[in-house]
């Protein structure tokens, strides 16, 4: 195999030899171990990558927006995820969908389709992206462990007492806890992992929609208004603007897992039915529990708080008591994120091996490896791994604002690959013929995804801007 087809060969190839040496029973058509993927569990990844912490800055961001434009962006993210996955899930084979050549990672489909520079630039979008997903899930699995010290504080010692602590600590704890789990050589071998993590996501959201419940039948009725958040008291029209085109972006981050879906669709069994078929039904069951989740949760949290809803609905103290249930939610938050820290960044992981293997075939310090359970323990693996997430975390000990760097990232990565590249790759895939009805559809609902993202980053660097003139670094 010539350098360039060892560098594509996907994100999730198996790391040990064994498994290929056994019957070709054992082996896909492509020569790997044979896939085991249903609709079941690749839904169970899918929502472990899509249900995270982003679920918990819907009420804010539905407080920006109100009654009648929160809900309803939120169901147009919905139907455009929905949309473009399925033109993805259609570009997993190149030419036949049941006996093409299989594309193992978003690049390699970009690849297959585009080339030149596009494939580049997808990459530089993509790896970065996943970079900041890291940066973004250790920063709020720090609060949520942070959250659980202070909500014990509170039912201590009142809720006039500060309680003030730094979360750095619990940062340098995730990473030590992703540097054990990073050591899984490969995707397909963490579905248990994804399943717990799905679980835990649905703990959460339960418990975070509850006591929304719980407080607004407390409250007598729902607070908030048709509009949102309302300028006057602490809130300038310019400052209405900037997080109004904020919340886009945190509501594109809740739903952002375009990133991973090839290489989610690459754990799925052999035809038949097709892997596209198979992936369709997966990103529908996934994507409408998900959109029902997210319109409960966002909404209950709304008509609890209204215009005071914090960024983070289990962290913010909106909720005090009772103090048990929030550790609880906290702990599932942390569990969830573990699990959905590893389903982002393996295809980081294993593009920067199989780069690392292409370029020094004959290094023993690359491919020597120790297999140990689900662990197969290298000391290229072990070094490069472990350097990676010790950055993340250093550098999430630098930038901790939870709301303004989840919407940040939502915004800068939306339009390029959850709407740019996956209509691009079906064009050139389902040969859309220029200036159809169907290819200026495409291109219109890509211009006007493009409007969106730029307007969100935009709300979002003004709101970090903001942020960073009162922040002393490692303050945390």
């Amino acid at each position: 195999m010539a350098k360039a087809s060892h560098l594509s060969a996907g994100a999730f190839e198996v790391s040990v030899e064994a498994g290929n040496r056994g019957d070709a029973v054992w082996l896909d058509e492509d020569g790997r171990p044979r896939r085991t993927g249903t609709v079941w569990t690749a839904s169970a990844h899918i929502i472990t990558a899509v249900i995270g912490s982003g679920v918990l800055s819907l009420a804010w961001a539905i407080a920006q927006l109100g009654w009648v434009a929160g809900p309803a962006v939120m169901l147009l993210f919905a139907g455009v995820i929905y949309y473009t996955s399925t033109l993805l899930a259609e570009c997993y084979r190149s030419g036949d969908p049941v006996a093409g050549k299989r594309n193992y990672t978003y690049m390699d489909a970009v690849r297959a389709s585009l080339g030149g520079a596009k494939v580049k630039l997808c990459g530089v979008i993509q790896y970065a992206n996943l970079f900041g997903v890291a940066i973004g899930y250790t920063i709020a699995a720090s609060i949520s462990m942070l959250a659980i010290k202070r909500a014990d504080c509170f039912h201590v010692k009142g809720h006039k007492n500060a309680c003030r602590s730094s979360s750095n600590p619990y940062m340098i704890l995730f990473g030590v806890v992703e540097i054990v789990f990073s050591q899984i050589p490969d995707f397909d071998q963490i579905w248990w992992l994804s399943i717990v993590a799905a679980v835990m996501s649905f703990t959460y959201s339960t418990i975070g929609l509850s006591l929304g419940i719980v407080q607004t039948v407390a409250n007598g009725g729902f607070k908030g208004s048709r509009t949102g958040i309302s300028i006057g008291a602490g809130v300038t029209s310019t400052q209405k603007i900037w997080r109004s085109l904020q919340a886009f972006g945190d509501i594109a981050f809740a739903y952002s897992y375009s990133i991973v879906l090839i290489e989610i669709q690459d754990t799925i069994k052999a035809p038949p039915p097709s892997e596209a078929k198979v992936m369709k039904k997966a990103t529908m069951v996934s994507v409408a529990t998900t959109t029902v989740f997210y319109m409960l949760c966002g909404c209950m949290g709304y008509a609890a708080f209204g215009d005071a809803a914090p960024d983070n609905l289990l962290t913010g103290f909106g909720f005090y008591e009772p103090f048990w249930l929030l550790d609880i939610a906290n702990v599932a938050i942390v569990v969830h994120l573990v699990g959905a820290y590893q389903v982002f960044c393996q295809p980081l992981f294993a593009f920067v091996e199989k780069w690392a293997a292409a370029t020094w075939p004959d290094s023993r310090f690359i491919a020597r490896e120790l297999k140990l359970g689900p662990f197969a323990l290298s000391v290229f693996r072990l070094t490069w791994r472990t350097a990676f997430v010790c950055l993340t975390t250093v550098v999430a000990m630098l930038l901790p604002f939870f709301g303004d760097v989840v919407g940040l990232l939502g915004a800068v990565s939306f339009w390029p690959l959850t709407v740019y590249f996956p209509v691009e790759i079906y064009i050139v895939q389902r040969r859309v013929r220029r200036g159809s009805t169907r290819w200026i559809c495409l291109q219109m609902l890509s211009a006007a995804c493009l409007v969106v993202s730029i307007a969100a980053a935009a709300g979002s660097i003004a709101d970090v801007i903001d942020a960073l003139k009162v922040y002393r670094p490692f303050s945390g």
